[in-house]
């Protein structure tokens, strides 16, 4: 007699969010000549896999059980449900394009550090390459775009946890990008002091100066920029807060990017919005 306990668990996401990433890995199969009952689940059966991962942080070895699956097919099914997902994020140049199509008055932009496990690489100078200062942990730094409301539109791939978040965004071309789209079309970036002095297209508040004091005019231009560039803080929490994956990774620390691009996909189905 089976002392195991079996249950019925309902996954929180749309029907439609789960056949939509059906088809895309039924597309994949097709693409690379998959046979047909070649494979041990349907393609339904493995977008919902690859959800239980995202959503619920589901282990790979229970995702293994529950499915008949050893550990090394699972990962395999959950990689390519992550790499057709990705495959449909936009790009730095589509998601700027959408934005300035939608009329946007000005975009944010803010980094997040994905948490990690603890990794043995070393950076400059010997310091631990993926240990985050400013966090306290290990971790991978993804810069995120997000309209005046706080809706991500573009995700960047994954950088070393303990650089700086204007090193990122010079690293992924987008200081220079930025800055041209508010001297071409008068939209701003709102950031915070974490990018300071990046040009005059990235608007941050003024820092007080050492043993100084800002004047009534600074004090106020500073609660307006944090007022509404606060906002943007709901792209990130979006993110994290949806998909539990996002919170701790601990697959190889290259799979962030698409981890990342892979949940902004998601969002977006979830949501029916992609601006």
């Amino acid at each position: 007699m089976s002392t195991s306990v079996t249950y019925t668990a309902v996954l929180d996401a749309r029907r439609s969010t789960a056949e939509h990433l059906a088809r895309l890995l039924r597309d994949r199969r097709a693409e690379i000549g998959t046979r047909r009952g070649r494979r041990a689940l349907g393609c339904l059966r493995q977008a919902v896999l690859v959800l239980r991962w995202f959503i619920d942080g589901t282990r790979l070895a229970q995702l293994a059980r529950d499915n008949g699956l050893s550990t090394s097919a699972t990962s395999r099914y959950l990689h390519e449900g992550l790499a057709v997902l990705a495959a449909g994020a936009p790009d730095l140049d589509t998601a700027l394009r959408r934005a300035r199509e939608a009329g946007l008055t000005h975009l944010n932009l803010d980094g997040t550090v994905v948490r990690t496990g603890r990794v043995a690489a070393v950076g400059p100078n010997g310091a631990d390459l993926w240990w985050s200062g400013r966090h306290r942990h290990h971790g991978g730094n993804v810069q995120v775009i997000s309209t005046p409301d706080g809706w991500p539109l573009w995700v960047s791939p994954v950088r070393p946890g303990r650089e700086h978040d204007t090193t990122c965004a010079r690293h992924h071309g987008l200081i220079d990008t930025l800055n041209g789209l508010a001297v071409e079309l008068g939209v701003p970036t709102l950031v915070d002091l974490g990018y300071e002095n990046a040009g005059n297209g990235l608007r941050h508040p003024v820092k007080k100066p050492a043993g100084g004091i800002l004047t009534e005019a600074q004090q106020t231009y500073n609660k307006v920029i944090r007022g509404v560039h606060g906002v943007c803080e709901r792209a990130n929490s979006l993110l994290k807060t949806t998909f539990k994956a996002l919170r701790r990774v601990s697959l190889d620390l290259s799979r962030i990017t698409k981890i990342a691009a892979a949940a902004l996909v998601l969002l977006q189905l979830e949501y029916g919005r992609a601006i």
